[in-house]
């Protein structure tokens, strides 16, 4: 395929169709050498933006020469570079908004109570691994999976200290439930917001993929639900967290934020990071209301310091994935790609091996890569692809930033092993979640 030269139209403009040009398959090597890096992250400890940005300028530099050397007018690759630009700008200051919303909850010990409750509570180990998967299939529809395994999973260590093989398959429960929730609304899976902002489907069309999303997670965890032991935790006389100043307040707002940017989409057509910036000022502004009333009590709250502490780190690997696609594909890599797949296999086959390539792959260039194919699909299949991609990491701990995340988490309670083990169940979920998608909505 990489020998194949084509002549495409990619996210609007023209491609290069130099992809069998020994420059155009360099491209390729680097790009693949940086996932490598991104990939042993665990290993290595080298936070996964370095490579691909890395990789992305030197994609883009070698699309430059070898637009210079077809005759393309500087005009037209400028046209291609500015197509990626727009793309990372809506969804980057999207994510800011979102993630600086997060960082203020935690901040206003929102999550810190929700987890002290918890454990005051003294629920078994059975009640705890329900409620902490649907909290976290839940929570993982407005913040991304990353947070909310994290959030939750500290939960789940703190009163499963004691028993690893609790804390071992709760987090293969983590896993599996923030992927599912994020699949079915926008502000829960990049992958999904990329899908809502591309206009392939309405904001209120992802809901339709609830009902698959809960099968997803339901099905591991039945299974899952009886390997967990049947026992009572040690009684925990940790006292209850008091909420800072402004915390249901900031929750409230994030609420109207959301509704903002759903409203500037679907009222005034314009993009939704807009009504999220909208959000991010107000947030702004009540953060002088609680210093105002607050701070000489020694509880200041500075929203700058919440922006700083996003996850640069997601953001600046968003930026490389990209801009190293979307040199690949100006290059005309995401023809060969959709050739392949998409006519080669049909749109269904297609859309269910993007989940399973999601499962070793971050979805996140997987579905960017698949919005640049220029490819005509149903709504349904749209759906479709939003589904697999999203719960498609579930499959493999290496599959997700949740699943990365909590083996860092877990002391070597959580491993790749301990969840492959559920990795034929998850599978079942991922199996019955698409024959469900078909049945409501095929």
């Amino acid at each position: 395929m990489l020998l194949l030269p084509e002549i495409v139209m990619a996210g609007g403009f023209e491609s290069l169709g130099l992809t069998g040009t020994e420059r155009g398959i360099y491209t390729v090597l680097i790009f693949l050498i940086a996932y490598g890096f991104v990939m042993a992250e665990e290993f290595t400890s080298l936070r996964k933006s370095k490579p691909v940005i890395f990789a992305a300028s030197i994609i883009w530099a070698h699309a430059a020469i070898l637009a210079a050397q077809a005759g393309v007018s500087i005009h037209d690759m400028h046209a291609a570079f500015e197509h990626d630009l727009k793309e990372y700008a809506e969804l980057m200051l999207f994510l800011l908004v979102a993630m600086t919303y997060i960082n203020s909850m935690a901040d206003r010990n929102v999550f810190e109570a929700l987890r002290s409750w918890l454990i005051r509570k003294q629920f078994g180990y059975r009640q705890l691994f329900l409620i902490t998967g649907i909290i976290t299939f839940f929570l993982s529809a407005v913040a991304d999976n990353l947070t909310s395994a994290l959030l939750v999973g500290a939960v789940v260590l703190a009163v499963g200290a004691d028993n690893p093989k609790f804390v071992s398959i709760s987090f293969v429960n983590l896993v599996v439930a923030a992927n599912a929730g994020g699949a079915f609304c926008p502000f829960g899976d990049i992958t999904t917001l990329m899908v809502w902002q591309a206009e392939y489907a309405e904001f209120f069309d992802f809901f339709k993929l609830f009902i698959p999303s809960a099968v997803n997670y339901g099905v591991p965890a039945a299974a899952m639900y009886f390997a967990v032991p049947n026992e009572q935790p040690k009684p925990s006389s940790e006292a209850a967290v008091q909420l800072k100043p402004g915390a249901i307040q900031i929750c409230v707002l994030f609420l109207f934020t959301i509704i903002t940017a759903v409203s500037f989409k679907q009222v005034l057509h314009l993009p939704p990071f807009m009504g999220m910036m909208a959000g991010l000022s107000v947030l702004m502004i009540y953060s002088y209301r609680i210093n105002f009333l607050h701070a000489p009590n020694g509880q200041p709250f500075d929203v700058f310091n919440r922006v700083r502490e996003a996850e640069w780190d997601t953001l600046l690997f968003f930026f490389g994935v990209v801009f190293a696609v979307g040199g690949l594909g100006y290059i005309g890599y995401l023809e060969l790609l959709s050739k392949g797949m998409y006519e080669g296999l049909g749109a269904t086959t297609a859309n269910i091996l993007i989940g399973l390539i999601s499962a070793i792959i971050d979805n996140i260039p997987v579905m960017f890569a698949v919005l640049n194919m220029n490819l005509d699909m149903n709504l349904y299949q749209w759906l479709l692809v939003t589904l697999t991609a999203g719960v498609g990491g579930s499959l493999l701990s290496v599959g997700s930033a949740a699943g990365v995340a909590l083996m860092g988490q877990s002391n070597h309670k959580y491993t790749f092993f301990s969840h492959l083990k559920w990795t034929p169940a998850i599978a079942a979920g991922y199996a019955a979640s698409i024959v469900t998608h078909y049945l409501i909505n095929g």
